[in-house]
C-alpha cells in the first residue's frame, strides 16, 4: 500500500520513488490505517475483496502543498480504471491513504456479489453528512453458483422516474433526445392514469450512478416536474461486440450480443441502415435484412 501510494506521489511531482516525501500519509493516523488494513485483510482468510463504485465527494481539500479539488491529485492517480463518482456531498469521502488501500487489496470493482452472506462490520466516521451516511461496510459471505451469475456481467444502475401529465408532446422527444445526449444508457414513456383521472406519461431513464446528479436536474429543467424519483438498481448484460459488414450500398455495423461465447443475439445498427436506406432511397427493412445477410453468410465463412 505504501508503494502504491509513492508511485502515485512520484507520478504527481514527476520525480523518482526514491525522492518522495510523505506529507499527510505519512501521519501517524495514516501509519496505523494502512497496518490495521493489512493485518485486517489477512485475519478475513477471504479468496477475493470485491469493492463497489467509489463515492469521491466534492469541494476543496487543504494539504502540505496548499488547496486541491477533491479528489486530490494522489487520489485521482491511484483510483485510475476504478468506478467512481460523486453524490455531491462537498467533503473528502476517499483520501490518498484510502485510495491506496482499496487498489491493493480489492481484486475487482462490481456490484454488491451474489452470495450467501455470513457476517458484516461497519465503520462509522466523526463527520455527519446530510442524507449521506458516513460509514464503510464490509460484508463475508461465499459466493453462490448461479447460472445467469456466470454467463453475464452485472453492473449497478441508476433508475430515475418522473410522472408528467401537463407537458407539451412536442418537448417530450425533445428531452429524450437530451437524455440520450448527455450520457443516458436508456429512456423510455410509458402512459399512466394519474390523479384527478387525468392521462400521463411517466418517464423512466436508465444511467450510470455517476450521471444521475446531472440527468436529474436536466429533467427538472427540461419538463414540468416537480419531482423525481431515484433508486438503485443491478442489471445483468451479455457480452457485446460490434462486427462490420459490407453491404451493396455500404457498411454496417452488427451489434453482437454472446453468452459463454455463443452467440445469442445480433442486429444490424438502426442508424447505419437509416442513412443508407435515406441516401440511396431504399427500404429500410431491405437494408436490414441484407445487413443481417451478409452477417449470416460471414460466419458461415469462418
Amino acid at each position: 500500500m505504501f508503494e502504491a501510494l509513492g508511485a502515485a506521489e512520484a507520478t504527481i511531482h514527476n520525480t523518482l520513488v526514491e525522492d518522495i516525501h510523505f506529507h499527510e500519509v505519512g501521519a501517524v493516523d495514516a501509519i496505523v490505517d494502512i497496518v490495521c488494513a493489512a493485518v485486517g485483510a489477512e485475519a478475513l482468510g477471504v479468496d477475493e475483496l470485491i469493492c463497489s463504485s467509489l463515492n469521491v465527494g466534492g469541494g476543496m481539500v487543504k494539504c502540505a502543498h496548499g488547496t486541491f479539488p477533491v479528489p486530490a491529485p494522489a487520489t485521482v492517480e491511484l483510483l485510475k480504471d476504478a468506478p467512481v463518482y460523486s453524490s455531491g456531498v462537498q467533503a473528502e469521502l476517499v483520501t490518498p491513504t484510502g485510495a491506496a488501500i482499496v487498489k491493493t487489496l480489492a481484486s475487482r470493482f462490481a456490484a454488491f456479489p451474489e452470495m450467501k452472506i455470513e457476517k458484516s462490520g461497519y465503520g462509522a466516521g466523526t463527520r455527519d453528512f446530510l442524507g449521506h451516511p458516513n460509514v464503510v461496510r464490509m460484508t463475508i459471505g461465499e459466493a453462490v453458483p448461479h447460472a445467469l451469475a456466470a454467463n453475464t456481467a452485472a453492473e449497478a444502475i441508476t433508475v430515475l422516474e418522473a410522472n408528467l401529465d401537463d407537458m407539451n408532446p412536442q418537448v417530450f422527444g425533445y428531452v429524450m433526445d437530451r437524455l440520450l445526449e448527455e450520457g443516458a444508457l436508456d429512456a423510455f414513456a410509458m402512459p399512466v392514469q394519474m390523479k384527478k383521472n387525468r392521462p400521463g406519461t411517466l418517464l423512466t431513464v436508465l444511467c450510470k450512478p455517476e450521471d444521475a446528479g446531472k440527468l436529474t436536474q436536466l429533467i427538472f429543467t427540461e419538463t414540468t416536474t416537480l419531482g423525481v424519483r431515484c433508486r438503485e438498481e443491478v442489471r445483468q448484460t451479455l457480452a457485446r461486440r460490434w462486427e462490420n459488414v459490407r453491404t451493396q450500398w455500404g457498411e454496417v455495423r452488427i451489434k453482437i450480443a454472446s453468452m459463454n461465447g455463443t452467440v445469442t443475439n445480433y442486429a444490424p445498427e438502426y442508424e447505419d441502415c437509416r442513412r443508407i436506406a435515406a441516401e440511396h432511397r431504399v427500404p429500410l427493412k431491405r437494408v436490414m435484412q441484407e445487413a443481417a445477410r451478409e452477417y449470416l453468410e460471414k460466419g458461415q465463412k469462418h
